[in-house]
């Protein structure tokens, strides 16, 4: 038990350090939530709107574009 204590010290302790030094160099934390991709909502989401864009009337202009800005 001593041990997991000591070790989640520890990494309380480099998170800290490593915080402080991104923070000297100017940098601020920040926290972003996102979708979760793994989910069958989202996959059957997107696969809803991939499948209304490519039965657009304009779906070989959009295509198009894409292609053009890709590398």
């Amino acid at each position: 038990m001593t041990a997991d204590i000591n070790r989640k010290r520890r990494a309380r302790d480099k998170v800290r350090s490593y915080r402080e030094r991104m923070r000297a160099r100017g940098l601020r934390p920040i926290q972003i939530w996102v979708l979760d991709t793994r989910t069958a909502t989202f996959r059957a989401q997107a696969h809803r709107q991939s499948l209304a864009v490519a039965r657009s009337p304009r779906a070989e202009e959009d295509q198009d574009f894409i292609d053009a800005i890709s590398e």
